[in-house]
C-alpha cells in the first residue's frame, strides 16, 4: 500500500515550510534531470492530476515530432532535498504519455522496474526481489579535462597515494574517513541506510559504501540518489568523485557490485542449508540465467565504452563466466561469510554506476526469471562452481568470458534479448534506442586521437 497521500505531502510540507517543488528523472542512458515549481495552495493537486510537461526527445526517448511527455510525481518518493538553499521538497516522477488515457510510457525505466517484479510473482513464486549495491568512487582534490579538434587530455590530482593496495586502509593514511562518516549521514537523511563504508584497494582515493537491501524499485531509485548525495556533498567540501569504471590507468576499476536475493511473504527462497553456498535449485537456476544471458546484459550492465577498461584481468575484476564462492574474477560470487539464512545471496559483479539502475536491474531480474522458468542449471551447463583461479581453469574447460568491449556487448544484445521482452516489458523500440545511442557513443571516442597514441604513433 502507498506510504504517502496528498493529505501527508500537504501535511509535510506545511511542517517543513517548503517552498519548492522538484521533480527529478533519469533520461534514459541515466543522467538526472529535474524541474522546479514554486509551492503555491493547489500546487501538489495539479501535480498529481496533471503532472508537468516535458520534451521526451531530449532525455534521448523519442524523435522530436512524437516527443511530448507528462512527469507526474511518484509520492512514496518524497524527501526534503538538503542540497537547495530554498526549502525543498523532491520526488522522482514517473512518465505518462499525452494520449488520452494517460498511458504510462513504456520506455520509463520506474515503469519497468514494477513490471518486472510483478512478473517475479507470476512466474518463480517468489514474490520480491532484495538488493544491496555497494557503491564504489574515486575522490580526487582537483580534475581537469578537455577534449576539442587540436587537443585531448585530463589530469587529475589526489592527495592520497599508498605503495600497495589500499584496501581498508586506516586513518591517518585514510584521509576521506570523515567525508564517508558524513556523506552516510546524509544518507541516511534521504532514505538510505547504510550498512559500512571503508576505503577499497585503489592507491589513490578509491572509496567504498554499501548500503542495506530494498526492493527492486526502491534500490534502483536508491542509485540515483547516492550519487545526487554524493557528487553534491563533494561540491560543497571543494573535492571531486567519479564513478566512472576506470578513471586511472593500472589503478583498480569501480564498480556496483549488486547483491541479491528473492523472498516470499518476507522469507528467503534462496537458501538450502549444507549445499553449497547454501544456495538452493532455484538459487541455482537464477544464476543460470544470469550468467547464460550475461554477455547480453553487458549492454544494460556495462554500457559505457570505459566499463570494458575495467573488465579486463587482473584487477580482480570480474570478466569470467562462472559463478563460485572463492574467485573474485567470477561474474557471480556466493560470499562466505554469511551466517544468517535469511541473508542467503549471490554477489553479480560486472555491473558498474554507468548504468541506467532500472534498465540494468530489471534487465538482470528478466534474465533470472528466463533461468528459473527454463531451469538453466548453470552446473550442467558448464559455469562453475569455480573457485579456482580462472585463468588456469580457461585452459581447462574454456571458461567463456565477458565481452572485450561495448561493441560486442550491443552485438550481443542484438542476438539474444528475448529474455528481456517477456512479459512485454522491454520492448523493441527500447533496445534499438539503446543499441543507437550506445554505437553514437563507440562511434564518437573511435574517431577520437588518444593522447597514448601520440606516445606510440607521433615519431613512427
Amino acid at each position: 500500500m502507498p506510504k504517502q497521500n496528498l493529505k501527508t505531502i500537504n501535511a509535510l510540507i506545511k511542517k517543513n515550510k517548503i517552498e519548492i517543488i522538484d521533480l527529478k528523472c533519469i533520461d534514459l542512458t541515466g543522467r538526472l534531470h529535474h524541474i522546479s515549481l514554486p509551492v503555491k495552495d493547489d500546487v501538489m493537486n495539479k501535480l498529481i492530476n496533471e503532472g508537468v510537461g516535458f520534451d521526451g526527445s531530449s532525455y534521448g526517448f523519442r524523435k522530436v515530432e512524437n516527443s511530448d511527455m507528462i512527469l507526474i510525481p511518484d509520492l512514496d518518493s518524497a524527501v526534503v532535498d538538503l542540497f537547495r538553499v530554498a526549502p525543498t521538497l523532491s520526488f522522482y516522477s514517473n512518465i505518462f504519455l499525452t494520449d488520452e488515457k494517460r498511458s504510462r510510457f513504456s520506455q520509463d525505466g520506474r515503469a519497468l522496474a514494477m513490471q518486472a517484479e510483478s512478473l517475479l510473482r507470476k512466474t518463480t513464486g517468489a514474490d520480491k526481489s532484495m538488493w544491496g549495491p555497494e557503491f564504489e568512487f574515486y575522490i580526487f582534490s582537483n580534475v581537469d579535462y578537455d577534449t576539442r579538434t587540436a587537443t585531448s587530455y585530463y589530469k587529475v590530482e589526489h592527495a592520497e597515494e599508498f605503495y600497495k593496495k589500499a584496501y581498508h586502509a586506516a586513518n591517518p593514511f585514510d584521509i576521506y574517513d570523515d567525508f564517508r562518516d558524513e556523506a552516510s549521514k546524509l544518507l541516511q537523511k534521504f532514505g538510505i541506510s547504510v550498512k559500512y563504508h571503508h576505503h577499497e584497494v585503489g592507491e589513490r582515493g578509491q572509496q567504498e559504501i554499501e548500503t542495506y537491501f530494498s526492493d527492486l524499485l526502491s534500490t534502483a531509485d536508491n542509485i540515483i540518489t547516492a550519487k545526487y548525495v554524493l557528487f553534491n556533498y563533494a561540491r560543497q567540501k571543494e573535492l571531486f568523485i567519479t564513478f566512472m569504471p576506470k578513471p586511472m590507468y593500472q589503478q583498480a576499476g569501480n564498480g556496483l557490485h549488486l547483491h541479491l536475493y528473492l523472498t516470499k511473504q518476507g522469507k528467503n527462497v534462496f537458501y538450502k542449508k549444507g549445499a553449497y553456498g547454501n544456495m538452493n535449485q532455484l538459487g541455482l537456476y537464477f544464476i543460470g540465467g544470469l550468467l547464460k544471458h550475461a554477455p547480453a546484459l553487458s549492454a544494460f550492465t556495462n554500457p559505457s565504452t570505459n566499463s570494458y577498461k575495467r573488465l579486463v584481468p587482473g584487477f580482480e575484476a570480474p570478466v569470467a563466466l562462472t559463478y563460485g564462492q572463492g574467485n573474485r574474477a567470477s561474474a557471480i560470487r556466493i560470499p562466505k561469510y554469511i551466517s544468517n539464512p535469511e541473508e542467503t545471496r549471490f554477489e553479480y559483479r560486472p555491473p558498474d554506476a554507468t548504468c541506467n539502475p532500472y534498465l540494468c536491474l530489471s534487465a538482470i531480474l528478466l534474465a533470472g526469471i528466463d533461468g528459473v522458468v527454463n531451469k538453466i542449471d548453470p552446473v550442467k551447463e558448464g559455469y562453475g562452481p569455480c573457485d579456482k583461479n580462472f585463468l588456469s581453469d580457461i585452459d581447462k574447460h574454456r571458461v567463456q568470458m565477458l565481452p572485450r568491449n561495448l561493441a560486442e556487448a550491443l552485438d550481443a544484445l542484438e542476438l539474444d534479448n528475448e529474455f528481456l521482452k517477456r512479459g512485454n516489458i522491454f520492448s523493441d523500440e527500447l533496445i534499438d534506442q539503446w543499441i543507437k545511442i550506445k554505437f553514437e557513443e563507440i562511434q564518437a571516442i573511435g574517431t577520437m586521437p588518444h593522447p597514448f597514441e601520440y606516445k606510440m604513433y607521433f615519431t613512427l
